[in-house]
């Protein structure tokens, strides 16, 4: 397993922490942004290249950050074959149904309020929450799919 990683300044300090913590479960993590605190720089820019690499990395998982992870979600959903799905907070059972139900790829992570531990446990039940297959589940992710890749209007 493989987990891409990015985020832009907001997400800067937490996501330095959660590459040390997922090393920390034995998973190989690549960092694809942003490499130093700066700023100005743009969300997409780290956020498109974490989605694209788990796109064609079916063994792979997204973690992407930034101060709300709002826009972040919304660039990572904009690469086909991507669900991301996004924690900023509370109850974090949200997160494994976003695995169990949605088969989601990629977390995003509001860091501006969530805290360091809040965090690890989200990426921890991400990592570890799997698919449930169920015939209803599968039959709506077909039908994202075939609006995705222009099969139904």
């Amino acid at each position: 397993m493989i987990i891409y990683i990015g985020s832009d300044h907001a997400g800067f300090e937490l996501k330095q922490k959660l590459i040390n913590y997922i090393k920390s479960l034995n998973l190989e993590v690549i960092d694809k942004g942003a490499f130093h605190l700066d700023t100005n720089d743009d969300y997409p820019d780290f956020i498109i290249p974490v989605a694209e690499a788990v796109s064609i990395n079916e063994n792979s998982f997204g973690i992407i950050l930034g101060g709300s992870g709002q826009g972040e979600q919304i660039s990572a959903n904009k690469v086909t074959g991507i669900r991301a799905i996004e924690y900023y907070g509370g109850n974090l059972e949200i997160v494994k149904l976003g695995r169990e139900h949605n088969n989601a790829n990629i977390l995003s992570l509001g860091a501006r309020f969530i805290n360091e531990d809040e965090a690890k446990e989200a990426v921890k039940i991400f990592i570890e929450t799997t698919f449930t297959n169920d015939e209803r589940h599968i039959r709506r992710l077909n039908k994202i799919n075939q609006k995705e890749n222009g099969i139904i209007n």
